[in-house]
């Protein structure tokens, strides 16, 4: 008798903190500058802490990754360098800091795993049209998402990888591809480069494979989220899994583009 509900509790709770995590992130993005670097730094030093809980770090060792990450980033304010080879030089270096310091190659990666999105976000959103492009990149993982979501309970039918992810359905990666596509098409009313638009559906598929990555992980160090900082979501990381690889590609997708 007491499970619809907490069901329905958990269902409000989650609905109101996405609400609110939308409308801060479309702040930080519509002002840009100080404001967009705070909103990512902050999630990237709460992103790092979680990616070593998923591999079996201390909290001394959580701290030393969360101070080492907190040189690049200090670098991509709009204060310092900004992005750049410094930053990604910096990034790189926290992150063989980080592995020899720990003797754990996983906890290196993780500065990688965290800091290059964080670098390719932020160089998106400092480009001339970098409002576009920096809700272009963030947005089609939520497209994404919403599209998978709809079509794999409607349709159903054989898993993706229920190894990993039991819940995923081929379906559910056809509606997500789907589903981005078309945000991808519609920007480009909005003066997205027809090229971006074009490259949405590879972007889609490499953030549902972000998506089984982190479910990976989450198997392998048997907890259900990244992290509690989010009521009804998890952690960081079970938010932005998929924005990960997404990020450092539609950047070069961008650099490409302008070369």
């Amino acid at each position: 008798m007491d499970v619809p509900p907490r069901k329905n509790a958990d269902l409000g709770t989650r609905a109101v903190v996405g609400i609110a995590l939308i409308v801060i992130a479309a702040a930080a993005l519509w002002f840009g500058g100080f404001a967009f670097w705070l909103l990512v730094t902050l999630g990237a030093l709460v992103m790092i802490h979680e990616w070593g809980g998923l591999h079996g770090a201390s909290a001394e060792q959580k701290r030393l990754a969360q101070y080492a990450l907190m040189v690049p980033l200090a670098i991509l304010s709009p204060l310092a360098a900004g992005p750049g080879f410094l930053a990604l030089g910096l990034t790189l270096g926290a992150a063989f800091f980080l592995a020899s310091v720990t003797r754990s190659g996983a906890q290196g990666a993780g500065a990688i795993y965290v800091g290059v999105p964080v670098l390719a976000l932020i160089f998106l959103r400092e480009q001339s049209n970098g409002l576009m492009l920096a809700f272009w990149a963030m947005a089609l993982v939520w497209a994404c998402d919403i599209g998978a979501y709809f079509a794999g309970r409607a349709i159903g039918g054989p898993k993706l990888m229920p190894a990993v992810s039991p819940n995923k359905t081929w379906a559910g990666l056809a509606g997500g591809v789907t589903a981005a596509t078309g945000f991808g098409l519609l920007l480009t009313l909005w003066e997205l480069p027809m090229a971006l638009a074009l490259a949405t559906p590879l972007l889609a598929v490499v953030a549902q494979a972000g998506d089984l990555y982190e479910s990976h992980l989450k198997r392998r160090a048997g907890v259900k989220d990244s992290g509690t900082v989010l009521p009804g979501h998890g952690g960081v990381l079970d938010r932005l899994d998929g924005l990960v690889p997404v990020a450092p590609i539609a950047a070069l997708l961008v650099l490409i583009q302008g070369l």
